[in-house]
């Protein structure tokens, strides 16, 4: 059996998920393998094991904060939600998001540069920002010097550049009004990256992630990849998913969006070309929602009720297992 949990935000980790799978196969006898997984937004850190580094940056609203990175031999992993990121601007109430900028994250590129990184990985998503990237290319070593730098830009949406305005600002505390700023700064944007650098990050599927990070990091020679797929392929999923009789996944709620780039679209996408089988547990779902054949989903807010979910989300998973595990 492979395990390769999502998060439930809020309530459990992917590792917490894990652990309890693990546990419930020891019981039962059944053979289990963690991957952990991610989709390239929040968490992703974890998978490469977690920060070693921490480096005073600006945070989204200009003040110092202590963000933490991962650095091994020269390959760097940066969440840009860490320096740049929607909690730590205090959430859309207090953030500011026509201020808010990705400075912190492009200082903390530099960093990574300067200590000797040629392979910089940036994981974008829960961010406070929709300045299109300005704030981390001014904060990073010139763009002469970027194109020496192998630098993944991992998302899991596919937004363009301009719309990111439009689809995420609300997220973030804009009004109307400001989304509409937004959306023409970044449209300016467009043609500054294209007289500057040479690039037109306009049509790139997923140059909106970050609020437009992810466009900015192409400009000065950032490549754009599925979040999932970098972590996939870093964790080997498919070899792992070579000859297994089950493979559990989940996350706090099923949608369609969950089968566009995300963890248990990804993770049921790659044991379908296998013929794996897949147990997915779910906090709660989008009703009507149509899954493939080889796919047994089970909602815990159907099951015990959403209140119970929210409150105890581990027990209930362990619960369930013990269950379908019990059938292997």
């Amino acid at each position: 059996m492979v395990v390769a949990f999502d998060k439930f935000r809020g309530t459990a980790t992917g590792q917490e998920l894990a652990t309890v799978a693990t546990r419930v196969a020891a019981e039962v006898g059944v053979e289990a393998t963690v991957v952990p997984m991610a989709d390239g937004g929040e968490g992703s850190l974890a998978v490469f094991g977690g920060a070693n580094k921490t480096t005073p940056v600006a945070g989204p609203d200009g003040s110092r904060i202590e963000a933490p990175w991962r650095l091994e031999g020269r390959t760097a992993f940066i969440e840009m939600a860490a320096a740049s990121g929607l909690l730590v601007a205090g959430g859309p109430k207090k953030n500011d998001p026509v201020a808010a900028d990705t400075t912190g994250t492009g200082q903390l590129i530099a960093t990574a540069i300067e200590l000797g990184a040629r392979t910089i990985h940036v994981f974008l998503g829960g961010s406070a920002t929709t300045d299109g990237g300005w704030g981390a290319i001014h904060a990073m070593p010139p763009a002469a010097r970027m194109k020496e730098i192998d630098l993944i830009v991992a998302t899991d949406v596919r937004t363009s550049f301009v719309d990111a305005a439009r689809v995420f600002g609300p997220q973030k505390g804009a009004s109307s009004a400001q989304v509409s700023f937004l959306e023409r700064r970044l449209q300016r944007l467009v043609q500054v990256y294209r007289d500057d650098y040479g690039i037109d990050v306009s049509g790139a599927a997923g140059a909106g992630a970050a609020g437009g990070l992810a466009g900015g990091l192409m400009a000065v020679g950032g490549r754009i990849e599925p979040g999932f797929e970098v972590i996939a392929e870093w964790s080997r999923l498919d070899e792992h998913l070579t000859g297994a009789a089950l493979v559990v996944t989940g996350e706090g709620y099923l949608d369609e969006e969950s089968f566009n780039g995300k963890v248990v679209g990804g993770v049921v996408a790659w044991a379908g070309e296998q013929a794996v089988p897949v147990l997915a547990i779910v906090g709660d779902h989008q009703e009507d929602l149509e899954v493939q054949a080889n796919v047994e989903v089970v909602v815990l807010a159907a099951e015990y009720g959403l209140d119970r979910a929210l409150a105890e989300p581990l027990i209930l998973v362990e619960e369930q297992l013990r269950v379908r595990l019990a059938r292997l």
